[in-house]
């Protein structure tokens, strides 16, 4: 029976032995007696093993352990947090308070390979206080301490002066494990672009050339943030950087900006416009084998040809020209667009015939553009911008050295497309949350974000404080909330073309420990206490204080949902469940009313393709767990228990 009902994993994912695994797919001869025979690895690579003896790359002090914190997996879940949210049913927004190291662990499930752009402006090792945990070694368990979640023992500070033996190993330890995790996040054709500044760009450069690959680095880009510059020593100081690397450098490709002052090719009755080639031009990494639903035919109407020879093109057959994506190197290629956005940007898309009598199909682009170049200057993009933004939109100073918006605004421009996903794992003031919704307002796209933010205490006697505000990830929701509305304000004229709604909203949610009853006792607890643990368990698989949304959005997360999901309470034969999507999923969370048979069949009769039942609400009969297995067998639903 137990073939039958899937059981919800408590935990993220083990990333130590799911490497190990892929090794025992690929190699098999490799494992032995369940371990990896790391000598016999060396043997299969020969000459592409490097000599231990001499290696080349960046070493320090708690690396290892450090790549420890970021495969060992958490139990850690994410809290809704409706009172703290923004449109809630119908954004694709998300804001976390939390530990990011935890939060990205928590992430890997579903948003594996699906984030296209990942910004991040960490701290910078100036020498004053990191405001991070300084113990990763119980992950959760420092975190919920540090924010007072357990006890009262306060918060953990670790200040990182210069004085200090091992000042930019202790940076790397904090940032070397979310690097890892995130590269992850990232999908096939992603980026990831990082602020930082000249103390430990160096460091971070050969920090990134491990974890994204040396072939993977695009560029480094200075920033002109200060043009009078701040004097440190014997230079005055007016500039910064960003790194941009790629998740795989062969698939990506960026986007160029816009420039003034030039003129358009070609023009129909919508305006002017450019041509570029739909065709994906890297067919070495996407072709008919890796993106088959990137592969259908367009039908041209040759007769239609105006004066510059383009011709009229649809994805429906009711033109006779059939043309096909070009054969390359014995690839066949594919389109940058799939058959659903081609169809509705139809009168975006033209044919032409080439010299070699080939037609080809093209996109009208509507703005002139160029490659980004490697030095940004100008007064949108220098440091006291950001100050001035944040100030007016708060009506006071609650942030030191925001990001200015149009800085990360090109940053998302050229690594992202029009309906990308945007993560910024440290999102200080949310500048990042700002730039995608005012890109999205300026260009029609329909961008998301999330934002994860450490709450990080405000002192009470600064202007936050004094605004009531009582940490920075407080000061960050109410940036997303009020600069929403000045974009939708802005914009309002804009706004009104649209095909659907700027997304202004954001769902909230807290970084929290599982909601279900787990087994963690030290080696020498009381007696006593194990045995009022061993009873505890016993009693209950899920927390006292588990409010059904809560457990929900724990089970949804590992079972690798999204934290968008629309929720739904519905009543099925007295019953009172949640529906997730339009009923795909039904999920009955009450241990404190046991369902009976008929109530179970008439839940099965709904049809869902998964059925969630928390383990509790059997309350021990094994009878009815069986048969509710038999019921969903028959009518191929799976069954899962938490």
């Amino acid at each position: 029976m137990s073939e039958e009902i899937h059981e919800t994993p408590s935990t993220t994912p083990n990333f130590q032995t799911e490497l190990a695994a892929q090794l025992a797919e690929l190699m098999p001869e490799v494992i032995a007696d369940g371990k990896v025979d790391v000598e016999k690895l060396k043997e299969l690579l020969d000459g592409d093993a490097a000599d231990s003896s001499e290696r080349f790359g960046l070493f320090w002090p708690g690396k290892r352990r450090a790549l420890r914190a970021a495969q060992e997996p958490t139990t850690a879940t994410l809290r809704p947090d409706f009172e703290n949210s923004k449109d809630w049913d119908t954004t694709k927004n998300v804001f976390i308070e939390g530990d990011n190291l935890e939060v990205l662990k928590i992430l890997q499930k579903h948003y594996h390979a699906k984030i296209k752009m990942i910004y991040i402006d960490p701290p910078y090792n100036t020498g004053k206080d990191f405001v991070y945990p300084d113990n990763y070694k119980e992950g959760l368990d420092t975190y919920l301490e540090w924010t007072r979640q357990v006890n009262e023992e306060g918060k953990k500070l670790s200040t990182n002066a210069d004085t200090e033996g091992r000042y930019h190993s202790n940076w790397l330890n904090m940032m070397y494990p979310r690097l890892k995790l995130a590269r992850n996040l990232l999908t096939d054709d992603g980026v990831v672009m990082i602020s930082i500044d000249e103390t430990e760009q160096a460091h971070l450069k050969k920090v990134c050339d491990e974890v994204f690959g040396e072939s993977n680095f695009v560029t480094q880009v200075t920033t002109i943030v200060k043009t009078e510059g701040r004097r440190y020593g014997f230079f005055a100081k007016s500039h910064e950087y960003f790194l941009v690397y790629a998740k795989s450098e062969a698939a990506t490709q960026l986007n160029e900006i816009s420039i003034e002052g030039k003129t358009f090719k070609y023009s129909d009755h919508h305006g002017g416009f450019n041509l570029r080639e739909l065709r994906n031009q890297n067919a070495k990494a996407f072709n008919s084998t890796n993106r088959p639903n990137l592969r259908y035919p367009f039908y041209v109407d040759a007769n239609s040809a105006d004066k510059d020879g383009l011709m009229a093109v649809s994805v429906d057959s009711k033109y006779s020209d059939i043309v096909e994506a070009i054969v390359v190197d014995g690839l066949e290629s594919v389109w940058r667009w799939g058959r659903e956005k081609a169809r509705a940007e139809e009168r975006e898309l033209a044919a032409r015939r080439g010299s070699d009598g080939v037609i080809r199909i093209f996109q009208k682009v509507r703005r002139i553009t160029e490659a980004p170049k490697t030095v940004w200057f100008g007064k949108e993009l220098i440091s006291n911008k950001g100050t001035q933004e944040v100030d007016a939109l708060f009506g006071r100073k609650v942030f030191d050295f925001p990001k200015p918006v149009e800085l990360i605004k090109q940053m998302v421009a050229i690594g992202t497309d029009p309906d990308s996903l945007v993560l910024d794992f440290f999102s200080g003031s949310a500048t990042t949350a700002h730039a995608v919704m005012q890109l999205n307002s300026e260009d029609g796209g329909s961008r998301k974000h999330i934002q994860v933010q450490l709450p990080e205490p405000v002192d009470a006697t600064s202007e936050a404080g004094k605004a009531g505000f009582k940490t920075i990830a407080d000061v960050a929701r109410q940036r997303v909330h009020l600069s929403g509305e000045k974009v939708k304000a802005a914009f309002e004229s804009q706004l009104g073309v649209r095909s659907e709604p700027l997304d202004i909203g954001y769902r909230s949610y807290s970084l929290v420990d599982t909601n279900f009853t787990k087994w963690k006792q030290s080696s020498d607890v009381d007696l006593n206490k194990l045995e009022q643990h061993l009873l505890d368990l016993r009693e209950s698989s899920s927390a006292d204080d588990g409010l059904p949304d809560d457990l929900l959005s724990e089970i949804l997360l590992k079972q690798g949902y999204s934290l968008t999901e629309q929720i739904a309470p519905v009543e099925v034969a007295g019953l009172n469940l949640r529906a997730v999507g339009d009923g795909i999923v039904l999920a009955y969370l009450n241990e404190h009313v046991k369902p009976t048979l008929d109530q179970l069949r008439a839940v099965v009769d709904e049809d869902p393709a998964r059925l969630i039942v928390l383990e509790d609400a059997f309350q021990g009969d094994d009878q009815l767990k069986t048969n509710l297995a038999q019921l969903c067998k028959s009518k191929g639903i799976e069954l899962w228990t938490a």
